[in-house]
């Protein structure tokens, strides 16, 4: 039997995902043509690019653990409150198995997958419901686990508990736009925003999100 060539692996950050409760969806295709879009716009710091592989998950790689995590979370904002996302973040070596298909495989992969199935388990609970985000490294170095977690969680219960609006507001300042400017999207004074985003906690996860984004 002819030997597999695989390419010589480098450590990347490996980025799964897929949406939670996709077998509700009424309109399957525009689900896919929804989440695709979502995915374009994450491209351009990827390694890989994300794209949809089977049914709704996705896959892709970064540089660093950072990008992986900043990427989630922008995915996560453009397609909420629609459409909910989970993620697994791995760190390891990854491998070309063929040039031609792009396959991929190796510990990165595996790392990605242990994590967005611990995701999965773990959201059943009542007290970790809206945790989405997990992140597994399968090196003996770089960024260790224990402290990315414990941030990814705290900053998943604060997305979780956003309405809307803040929603809307968080998603708004991430992409560059003043409280002043959304203030007259949403009809509300500017005191209003600034008020609403110190409340419930989008300030703080918008500078989660700068620390996190720096993460190697």
């Amino acid at each position: 039997m002819a030997q597999i060539k695989v390419d010589a692996s480098s450590p990347v950050a490996t980025l799964i995902g897929d949406v939670v409760g996709s077998r509700e969806f009424p309109d399957r295709r525009k689900l896919h043509r929804r989440v695709a879009a979502a995915l374009a716009a994450v491209a351009d710091d990827a390694v890989d690019a994300p794209r949809l592989t089977v049914g709704d998950e996705f896959q892709g790689t970064y540089p660093t653990v950072g990008r992986a995590i900043d990427a989630a979370l922008t995915l996560r904002l453009s397609l909420a409150p629609d459409i909910d996302i989970r993620f697994g973040i791995g760190w390891g070596d990854v491998a070309k198995l063929d040039d031609a298909s792009g396959i991929q495989d190796g510990p990165g992969w595996w790392a990605a997958r242990e994590a967005i199935e611990w995701t999965a388990a773990t959201q059943q609970h009542s007290g970790s419901s809206l945790v989405r985000t997990a992140f597994r490294n399968r090196t003996g170095a770089g960024t260790q686990p224990h402290a990315v977690n414990a941030a990814l969680m705290c900053r998943d219960h604060l997305l979780g508990s956003l309405d809307e609006r803040s929603l809307r507001i968080l998603t708004g300042l991430r992409a560059g736009q003043s409280k002043k400017e959304l203030a007259m999207t949403e009809g509300i004074s500017a005191s209003a925003v600034s008020q609403r985003a110190n409340r419930t906690g989008v300030d703080l996860i918008l500078l989660a999100a700068q620390e996190l984004r720096e993460v190697p």
